[in-house]
This record gives C-alpha cells, structure tokens and sequence, in this order.
C-alpha cells in the first residue's frame, strides 16, 4: 500500500487535501447493545457472503462479546461516505472486533468516496488519541484510498500483522471426491477409515433451524466444549447466541457426534452464507481423543457443505492452527491499521514505536 503524508513511516506531513472541506464525523454510542435502524443502509445481507458484516453478526457482539469497561459506538463519516462500528473503552477507540471476529472492515458508501472518507476521518483524528483497526483484509476493496485520505489529512497510517487465515477455494463441480483427491495422501486414508469406524461406533447429527433440535444441539456443544482441551471462553454466552441468529435465518450448520451411549464426543459449527462456509469453532472430549472424533466430524460437515451446500470456499477463521492446512490449502494476512497523529501524547508514543521497530526490520 503506498501511503503519502504522514503513511506508515513517521511523523505526519502537511496535509495535501487543497481546498475539499473533508466530511465530517460523527461518534454516536450503542448503550442499547444493537445496530440502530439506520445503520442498516450500511449493513450487509447475511444471505450474499458478507456475514461479518452483518446486522446479524454485530448485534450478537454487541449484546454477548462486549469487553469489560466498553461501549459499542458508531463513526459516521459525512451523510453516507463510511461507517465504521467501533469499541469505545479505557484506552480509547478501536474497531467493533473481539476474538470471535473473522473479518472487520469500515462500512463504506460509494466506490468512488473512500479517499474522503479517510480525510474526514483523518482530520476528525487530529489531536487524538490513536484509532487502532484489525482483522482487516488488506485487499479489500477501497482500502488503499482510505488509508490514503487517513494519511493525506496528516495521520501515521501503521500497518501491522495481525492473524494468519487458512482457506480454500473449491473447483466448481469437483465434489467431495474431488476435494479429497486434493487432500495428501496421508489425511485422504486417515479420513476413509475415521468414517468407517464413525458409520459403525458414532451418530452424526446436524443442525440448521431453530427449535428443541437447536436446543439440544447447542447444550451437546457446550457439553463437549466443557470436557475439551479448551480454555474457558472470554465470552461464555456468545457462542449459543450466534447459533440461534443464524439458525433464525439460515446460515448455521451445528454437527454433534454422539457415542453409542448418546453422550456428544465432538461438536463443531459453522456459518454458510452466499456460497462460502466458515468454521467458527470446534471441539472434541479430550477422553475420547484416541477415536479422532473431531477429524471424523470434520470431515462429515465439509462432505455435507460440499455436497448439499454446494459452497464454493472452505474458510477454517483466526490462526495458523496446524490442523488446518491439511484441511485447506491457502493463507492470507489479515492485517491491523493504528492511525495516529503525532500532536497527542498517545499519538505521538505510537508514531515513536512504529519507527524504531522500522529501523529495527519489525514491519508488516
């Protein structure tokens, strides 16, 4: 990304903005924990891709994933140029993003209003402290030139690795026969015989609507996600809440795999949305780990996905995990911004330590 006044290297330069006035910004807070309506010129259909995005996504955020001490709030940059959902806490402003999230961007308007979008928000950051955003994609549309108006209005634009993504596109027509082929060699006769032994020991269930089903699947998941190997979640009631709204309108895939006892072993969820299906947790009872469960259950949700959902693209979310590359193929950045401006004490910190860890060969 090439940043001009004041980009990713140091102290702000003089603005390059001529004589545009830059849309203003307004900062409205969310004490009532969801979108308000008018947001949702905004705000992306669940149903063509866009969960994260989503009326559906951010209202569940903000209602079961806020941090202690943090209010949801909204910056609109003029009448429609950018929206970007934001957490307001004790150490300032950042993007409405938390462990759970997959992929945060700023709402934008029109194509063509990125760059004034970021001067408004630029000039709106002036004698601030700094905007820090993450999970970003960084090649999502209109991002160069919003970081580029950041920039012209004399913000440090700070780029930074945040997490790895592990993900695959599917060849069209290629089946569940066709993905495993793609598979090595290794994982490809791990799988056959995990689903052999899983068609004779195990129950597979699955779940996709609202009801007594849905109930008792999330109770089964939490049961798993108790007896796993997995830390206590930051956000215990987020899980459960996310599978119900995307229950309500189709999105989720929530499979059990139950021993012969009708005990749950493995539970796993994911959302599908326009073609793509994104895995946003999974667990296995760590006493039953010698039977592989959890592979077994992976492999009968992306058999089901490739198969009835006909998705188009695998995405296994946040982390360099080793078991996914063997499941997927590729990895992308995802990427964080701190927008600082070198006239606040903060400000001035940040743009400090992002030189030195320049000089000291630590870039994105």
């Amino acid at each position: 990304m090439n940043l001009t006044a004041g980009g990713q290297a140091g102290l702000p330069l003089p603005s390059r903005m001529g004589r545009l006035a830059p849309p203003p910004v307004r900062l409205q807070a969310l004490p009532l924990r969801a979108m308000p309506n008018w947001s949702d010129a905004f705000l992306a259909d669940p149903a063509e891709g866009d969960i994260f995005a989503s009326r559906l996504w951010y209202d569940t955020t903000l209602a079961h994933a806020l941090p202690q001490g943090c209010v949801g709030a909204l910056a609109l940059v003029g009448e429609g140029a950018a929206l970007l959902p934001l957490l307001r806490g004790p150490s300032g402003l950042s993007a409405l993003a938390t462990p759970y999230t997959l992929d945060w961007r700023p709402l934008l308007g029109s194509g063509d209003a990125a760059e004034a979008a970021g001067r408004g928000l630029g000039v709106w950051l002036r004698h601030r402290a700094p905007l820090r955003l993450e999970a970003m994609d960084p090649e999502m549309p209109g991002l160069p030139s919003l970081m580029r108006g950041v920039a012209e209005a004399g913000i440090s634009v700070q780029r930074y690795r945040h997490f790895g993504n592990w993900h695959e596109g599917l060849a069209v027509d290629a089946g569940w026969e066709g993905y495993l082929a793609g598979r090595a060699p290794e994982l490809r006769n791990t799988i056959r015989r995990k689903l052999r032994h899983a068609a004779r020991e195990f129950r597979f269930e699955l779940v996709e609507a609202p009801g007594t089903e849905l109930r008792e699947g999330i109770a089964a998941y939490e049961a798993v996600r108790a007896a796993s190997w997995k830390p206590s979640e930051p956000f215990p009631n987020f899980d459960a809440a996310l599978m119900q709204a995307a229950a309500r309108c189709g999105a989720l895939r929530l499979g059990v795999l139950r021993n012969a006892e009708g005990h749950p072993i493995a539970a796993q969820y994911w959302l599908v949305s326009g073609g793509r299906a994104w895995l946003l947790k999974l667990c296995h009872a760590e006493a039953q780990r010698g039977a592989s469960p959890g592979t077994a259950l992976t492999a009968m949700m992306i058999h089901r996905l490739i198969e009835h959902d006909r998705v188009r693209a695998l995405d296994l979310g946040r982390g360099d995990d080793a078991y996914k590359q063997l499941w997927v193929s590729q990895r992308r950045q995802r990427v964080g911004f701190v927008l600082a401006h070198a006239w606040h004490p903060a400000g001035l910190a940040a743009v400090a330590r992002h030189r030195l860890a320049g000089w000291m060969g630590r870039g994105a």
